[in-house]
């Protein structure tokens, strides 16, 4: 896991997101964003990351701590959006969380 990239989630009732701002809190912001379907499903449905952050691992890192996030919280994810989809073919490992009618696309 990426532990040293710092993520922040921003939980409303109906969906919420993850947040990096830089090493030190400030900066660009890079962002993974879902939506809850019921208490125990979230949808992602888009990351975004600012070209600060290209090559950095912040994407994956986004991805990561929902995975951990799912797991702590007894949640599946479907990844609908096409990054968080190609991570979760890349880790095989987190089909642990992926919701089992959601496979993602090739």
């Amino acid at each position: 896991m990426t532990d040293s990239i710092d993520i922040t989630l921003e939980e409303s009732e109906t969906g919420g997101r993850y947040v990096h701002r830089g090493a030190d809190g400030t900066g660009p912001e890079a962002e993974m964003t879902f939506s809850k379907a019921g208490a125990k499903m979230i949808i992602i449905d888009h990351t975004g990351v600012p070209d600060a952050y290209k090559g950095q691992g912040v994407g994956l890192a986004l991805v990561e701590r929902a995975v951990a996030d799912a797991r702590a919280d007894g949640k599946t994810i479907v990844p609908l959006c096409p990054f968080a989809a190609a991570m979760f073919r890349k880790h095989p490992d987190w089909s642990d969380v992926l919701e089992r009618h959601a496979k993602p696309e090739a």
